[in-house]
């Protein structure tokens, strides 16, 4: 259940095309794709031995399966992990990072200015299961992030680049506080993506992905990653992790730790526990497709962020526009951040407010012709949103306001079409307010 990298010697970019599948002599050049339930074996005792976590191979593609494994090794090596999983959403990943090492009783910290279904995750539907959330302004002073903790804190989260707010998050910081607490580090890597951070270099001890993003590239599949940095030592703290560091009776008392090490527990326990009970699993096919759009990733990203620093400027010096958040814009607060991590770009969403407020982003919104109003972002094709009228709807305006996200912002994904085209088409919705 550990996917262990194997390319450490190679590029980005050699990793995006041929990491984590090397086919043997006469094998398929492509990923395979295992389109099967089940796997049968000569006796119950080798099956029983998988059963026991007691020999590595498949039984049931709800734990895993050989296609999906190819392609979380591939992940794993991009963000320079030790062990990773592949999940049936960007949501189960992070529901599943959280609810691994946090359960009734217990609570996380978390930057306030996360993606909108995220936010609905923690302070609502996990909160029904008895997890406490305390949101903290991602600018906040380590002074202020301290005050967050108590004593059943267990994990911070943040996204290295928010959705749709666009604050950097400054992942040193929030490591540097999380570890003082002996709590990990978890951060989604979505919009970034491995190749422009790898916030596991910087500190963070797990990270998350919606591979259904840039990852996949042409909204053909929807899917998430989790990546295990086998940084954090569960083992120093038995009594806050139980879960990995007691026995474990559904398997027989193994204890994650100690049978699989610091680089392999948070996964292996992720699989055998979360897997098997809620069945959030990506299925073959995604995969395949998935790893489709991975080795083109490097490619892809340069021309979005091309098209996303294009499309900013052109709107900060516009008449109708308020504000751009754009970490390339060195106007923007959160540039430096930026050059720190995020040197070769950052992705190619922009998010913008329209003066007029509310009525006016709606009026430009109808008049969009090249892009397109989806819920989607990150793809190949250019997509515009008005959070406040979709994925933020179900927020007040005090929690709008509490995570960057304003009833005039409007978050436009730029696709990888010709950048003059799309500020031709943003300037002539614009024209209509």
């Amino acid at each position: 259940m550990v996917m262990e990298a194997k390319m450490d010697n190679y590029s980005l970019e050699t990793i995006c095309v041929q990491g984590g599948y090397t086919p043997g002599n006469g094998e398929p050049r492509q990923i395979p794709i295992i389109q099967s339930t089940t796997f049968k074996y000569d006796t119950s005792e080798d099956m029983g031995k998988l059963f026991d976590l007691e020999a590595e191979g498949y039984f049931y593609s709800r734990l895993q399966n050989p296609t999906n494994d190819y392609v979380a090794k591939k992940i794993c090596e991009l963000e320079g992990g030790t062990a990773a999983m592949l999940t049936s959403s960007g949501q189960a990943a992070n529901f599943f990072a959280v609810f691994n090492i946090a359960g009734c009783g217990d609570h996380v910290v978390a930057s306030s200015t996360i993606y909108g279904g995220t936010y609905n995750l923690f302070a609502v539907t996990m909160k029904k299961m008895g997890i406490d959330f305390t949101f903290v302004d991602p600018n906040c002073s380590e002074e202020e992030l301290n005050a967050a903790f108590r004593e059943n804190t267990k994990a911070m989260f943040g996204e290295t680049i928010a959705n749709p707010a666009l604050t950097v998050l400054d992942i040193e910081k929030f490591a540097k506080v999380a570890h003082a607490h002996g709590v990990p580090l978890i951060v989604d890597n979505t919009f970034a993506t491995p190749v422009n951070c790898r916030p596991i270099s910087w500190g963070a001890d797990i990270v998350t992905h919606s591979t259904t993003k840039y990852m996949d590239g042409h909204a053909a599949g929807i899917g998430g990653c989790i990546v295990d940095g086998g940084t954090f030592d569960w083992s120093r703290y038995p009594e806050r992790y139980p879960g990995l560091c007691t026995p474990d009776e559904s398997y027989h008392g193994i204890t994650y730790v100690e049978k699989f090490g610091v680089g392999g527990a948070f996964i292996t326990k992720a699989t055998a526990q979360l897997m098997r009970d809620f069945g959030a699993v990506q299925s073959p096919q995604t995969a395949f497709l998935l790893n489709m759009g991975l080795e083109s990733l490097h490619v892809r990203m340069k021309k979005h962020c091309e098209n996303g620093q294009a499309v900013a400027e052109f709107l900060n010096g516009h008449e109708k526009i308020a504000y751009v958040n754009y970490c390339g814009l060195a106007s923007d607060p959160y540039h430096a951040l930026a050059q720190k991590y995020l040197p070769n770009g950052s992705c190619g969403v922009v998010s913008f407010g329209v003066k007029g407020g509310r009525k006016a982003a709606e009026t430009f919104m109808k008049h969009l012709k090249l892009c397109a109003i989806e819920t989607h972002v990150a793809d190949a094709k250019t997509c515009c949103l008005h959070p406040a009228s979709a994925t933020h709807r179900q927020m007040t305006d005090e929690q709008l306001a509490a995570c960057g996200v304003y009833p005039d912002l409007v978050r436009c994904s730029c696709g990888l079409e010709n950048a003059e085209d799309l500020i031709a088409d943003l300037a002539q919705a614009l024209a209509h307010i």
